[in-house]
């Protein structure tokens, strides 16, 4: 027989546990309560698994105070090896701060210059502007004198006022016989016209200009002469109509109002009828 007890035979064949593995412990994302949930099938009683934990936990604090026992000279030494670190840190500090002056002069130095270019930029745009002002005006001149030759106010130059109504009446008489008056009449009537068309555009641009430009203020008497004598001839014209040419009629009555003058052909039409 064998005198062995059945008992410990049972205990002998049932699995141990192996040890808790260490490297389980040193994963990045270690969670307690996963890792113990991987645990519930371990054949060990909830006792055991906290002897086994709790001795664990025992050898990885005498590692950790070993390991600060073997480095705690090191420890001691790197206090003194940081004195005289001030100094350093000064050093470091007053470096900074030149380099923050260095940073702000230059800062300055881009302000003012990035205040010149807009000041310049400006000035250019100032200057394009009178350009343009000044070839507008240019042109109106041209425009001008032009237009004086036409109506015959200048010569050489020189203004000519006293042979102007006799010669516009003259020139607005060359109707010849009946037949030929309707025709000389349209002809006439839109020289008048272009005149008229001519001088409200020169007007328009200097209004647009200005009356405080001193170029456009020095037209002021010219541009009167101007509209006088268009006037002139507009009554001329108005006086020496025939009367059964109406529409001829309704032509020069509106570049009066054109003129902003209807009054004046009111006056034309009156000395008329007189």
């Amino acid at each position: 027989f064998d005198d062995s007890d059945p008992s410990d035979s049972g205990e002998d064949s049932l699995p141990y546990p192996k040890p808790l593995s260490r490297a389980a412990f040193l994963t990045p994302d270690f969670d307690p309560a996963t890792y113990l949930s991987t645990l519930r099938n371990r054949h060990q009683t909830l006792e055991d698994l906290r002897a086994e934990l709790r001795g664990r936990s025992q050898d990885i604090s005498k590692e950790l105070l070993d390991l600060v026992n073997e480095n705690y000279q090191d420890f001691l030494s790197l206090g003194s090896s940081l004195q005289g670190g001030d100094e350093k840190v000064e050093e470091v500090r007053l470096g900074l701060l030149g380099f923050k002056r260095d940073v702000e002069g230059l800062k300055s130095k881009v302000d003012e210059r990035r205040d010149e270019v807009e000041a310049l930029v400006t000035e250019r745009k100032e200057i394009r502007r009178q350009m343009l002002v000044a070839r507008t005006l240019l042109d109106v001149d041209e425009r001008l004198r032009d237009l004086e030759q036409k109506l015959m106010l200048t010569s050489d130059g020189v203004h000519n006022q006293h042979a102007e109504p006799e010669h516009r009446d003259h020139e607005l008489s060359e109707s010849g016989d009946d037949s030929e008056e309707g025709e000389d009449g349209s002809i006439l009537i839109s020289r008048l016209s272009r005149h008229v068309r001519q001088y409200l555009l020169a007007d328009k641009v200097m209004r647009r200009v200005g009356s405080e430009h001193p170029f456009v203020a020095g037209q002021e008497s010219r541009m009167a002469r101007l509209k006088g004598t268009i006037l002139l001839d507009l009554g001329n014209a108005l006086k020496q109509g025939d009367q059964h040419h109406e529409s001829s009629m309704l032509r020069i009555l509106a570049l009066y109002r054109d003129m902003g003058e209807p009054q004046e052909a009111v006056k034309s039409m009156s000395g008329r009828k007189s």
